[in-house]
């Protein structure tokens, strides 16, 4: 069954409601694992980042609700 960025940003969403933050580097390691290397690319700084397709759904699922922390490379529910 084919896995959307939808439900990769869902999950994300998921993940920072029951703990408060996710880390960029533990969301990339798991969704690499868990929904496919599709979802995952290495930006101009040559670091890996998650798609644009996904975080396009991510921000329209938490609506502002989530801050991105660019000190600590986390997602924070605010």
């Amino acid at each position: 069954m084919e896995v959307t960025a939808q439900e990769v940003a869902e999950w994300m969403v998921k993940e920072i409601r029951f703990t408060g933050t996710l880390y960029q580097t533990a969301a990339i390691e798991y969704v690499k694992a868990n929904f496919g290397e599709q979802f995952v690319y290495v930006n101009e700084n040559g670091n890996a980042s998650l798609s644009k397709d996904v975080k396009k759904a991510f921000r329209k699922l938490h609506g502002g609700r989530i801050a991105w922390d660019r000190d600590g490379f986390l997602w924070a529910w605010t």
